[in-house]
């Protein structure tokens, strides 16, 4: 049965990602609207509470997630945890990106340089206890 997931997080998804959700029949990417994405990104540090902030996000997944339907959800902890617990009280699957660092150090002009290269290793599953 194939599958959507819906992209809240505030990048694009890489090559590697796209085949791995494909081959767990995810057959549709469903990005965040440009207004929505501007304010998951942009989640205000000085709010006490979440949920008035998020509603138009929550709104957004009720009314175009089905149930069986994954989210990729990361960003500001808080937020994710709103967005997550949502998922798992409407039957959605909330995943998350793993990632491996690499660093190479290399001299240039005298200077020592760190870059930081992240590897995509899969996507995991939000658990509950």
């Amino acid at each position: 049965m194939s599958k959507s997931i819906f992209l809240i997080f505030s990048h694009k998804l890489i090559d590697s990602q796209i085949e791995e959700l494909k081959s767990n029949n995810i057959t549709s990417f469903i990005y965040l609207p440009s207004s929505l994405q501007i304010l998951w990104s942009n989640v205000p540090p000085d709010l006490g509470e979440l949920k008035g902030y998020l509603k138009p996000i929550i709104e957004w997944l009720k009314n175009n997630a089905k149930r069986g339907d994954w989210v990729l959800v990361q960003g500001d902890f808080g937020a994710v945890f709103t967005v997550v617990d949502f998922c798992f009280y409407n039957g959605l699957v909330p995943v998350y990106a793993t990632t491996k660092k690499n660093t190479i150090e290399k001299m240039e002009n005298g200077r020592l340089i760190k870059v930081s290269q992240f590897e995509h290793i899969r996507f995991r599953k939000y658990e509950r206890m």
